[in-house]
């Protein structure tokens, strides 16, 4: 997710968005695991993405 888009938006849907990545990155766990992964660096992105939806619903209040 481009960073623009994040800003855009609401808490609601930002958290919304933190659940569902939440949910991607407890699979490519599973993935990584097993070996069946094919972008290793996936995982650091969606750590990265929700680390900044997080920030996103600090600033909104």
């Amino acid at each position: 997710m481009v960073k623009k888009e994040e800003k855009k938006l609401t808490k609601d849907q930002a958290e919304k968005k933190i659940l569902s990545l939440k949910k991607d990155l407890f699979n490519i766990r599973f993935k990584k695991i097993n070996n069946q992964i094919s972008n290793s660096a996936q995982y650091n992105e969606i750590k990265k993405s929700i680390a900044r939806l997080y920030t996103t619903i600090k600033n909104t209040k």
